[in-house]
């Protein structure tokens, strides 16, 4: 077993020595990456700056020169990503540990988002009290607050250090006693708003053999599904919950970014795809709401959370983007709209009951979509079983068309 430490050895030798020796004294190999740019290393390093920045394809020394730290920092990210994902190539990564404050963070997260889920990725940072969504993206990197400073051995830090290690040695050196059953997977998206659906589906999926991953569409919640598609994990998509294009258009907080629904297409496998909660943009406490939003229709989720109900031009365009996205995928895709409802607040007599934007949506798939992209409409809503059976059975026959049941 061998764990990598990620760190910048001009500033911070004091402090990833003392790492690597709580490392090694159990027993675990362990390989340090040094990614400082200012100067020197304090003890040698397995790889180096300068070859953490070639293998960016970048110059140490130029990158000193220049004196440009947000360059640098870039570079040395995106070295040290390469690096990384070579050493879990070639086996000398089980895990990965990095210390730091925002410099060295945004390197060594870099480089622990580039590698699969299920490899341990801790991450020791003055950061990590605050929003650390640009450090974790999707993936499963765990943030330990390092309390004060990464400067200096003390008794704070060689206990917070300390246990940092010992927690990657645990990760590492341990395999959790849980049957894996190799199963054909199935990623499903999910909002509190469209979760009997999803209940129903899954329950379904699983009966005829398949193992279910399900993603809360909360932006982040898109992106690691797609992400998983693109690494092999998932088989096929149940995209029941495809809101987080309604905040990445309107300007929500839950966006998954401008490629959501992209990555099913890209690597061809089945999706099948709704329209569930597209009735809503979110935000957070009321006073958080843009004033350009004052005259719309709110509902208060929780005090957290802020839904808005989107307008008919908006569903309009979020139409024809979601056919444009589907209208490109190289794998099989069917298309179900729920005619009687898009989520649990879309339906008559609840507060986002809107027939006009959501004909509008529908008018737009229908206008938009390709002809060799499968339609169904169902006088049903979103989490009518009726509607939640429809769409799994027709993911089952795709997957076992395409050999992927």
């Amino acid at each position: 077993m061998s764990i990598v430490l990620v760190g910048t050895l001009d500033t911070k030798a004091e402090e990833f020595a003392f790492a690597r020796d709580v490392i090694a004294a159990q027993g675990v190999d362990v390989h340090v990456v040094d990614t400082g740019v200012m100067g020197d290393p304090g003890f040698e390093p397995d790889t180096s700056a300068a070859e953490v920045a070639e293998a960016a394809g970048a110059d140490l020394d130029d990158l000193r020169d220049r004196g440009d730290r947000g360059e640098a920092m870039d570079a040395m990210g995106r070295g040290a990503a390469e690096v990384a994902t070579r050493l879990h190539e070639d086996g000398v990564l089980d895990g990965i540990l990095g210390l730091g404050g925002s410099g060295n963070t945004s390197i060594a997260t870099t480089a622990m988002r580039e590698l699969p889920v299920g490899v341990p990725k801790v991450m020791v940072s003055t950061m990590a009290s605050g929003d650390v969504e640009p450090y974790v993206g999707a993936t499963d990197v765990t943030m330990m607050y390092s309390v004060a400073d990464v400067e200096g051995l003390n008794q704070l830090s060689r206990r917070i250090i300390a246990n940092a290690a010992l927690a990657t040695v645990g990760m590492v050196t341990n395999e959790a006693d849980v049957d894996v059953e190799e199963r054909p997977t199935v990623g499903l998206t999910m909002f509190g708003v469209t979760t009997p659906c999803v209940q129903t589906a899954r329950e379904y999926l699983e009966s005829e053999g398949y193992e279910t991953i399900v993603f809360h569409a909360t932006g982040t919640g898109g992106k690691a599904m797609e992400d998983l598609v693109r690494q092999g994990v998932i088989d096929g998509v149940l995209d029941v919950t495809t809101t987080e294009w309604a905040d990445e258009h309107v300007g929500g907080v839950l966006n998954a970014g401008p490629d959501r629904l992209d990555a099913p297409g890209e690597v061809g496998i089945p999706h099948v795809v709704s329209v569930g909660a597209l009735d809503m943009v979110n935000f957070g406490p009321p006073d958080s709401v843009p004033d350009e939003f004052a005259d719309r229709t709110f509902h208060e989720h929780n005090p957290q959370v802020t839904l808005m109900r989107t307008t008919p031009d908006e569903t309009e365009a979020i139409g024809e983007i979601i056919a444009g996205k589907l209208n490109d995928a190289d794998g099989t895709v069917a298309v179900y709209l729920p005619l009687s409802g898009v989520s649990m607040l879309d339906v008559a007599g609840e507060e986002f009951h809107d027939p006009e934007a959501d004909a509008a949506l529908f008018d737009a798939l229908r206008e938009h979509l390709a002809e060799d992209v499968d339609l169904v409409e169902m006088e049903t809503d979103v989490n009518d079983d009726e509607f939640a059976l429809a769409m799994a059975r027709r993911l089952d026959e795709l997957m076992r068309e395409t050999g992927r049941a």
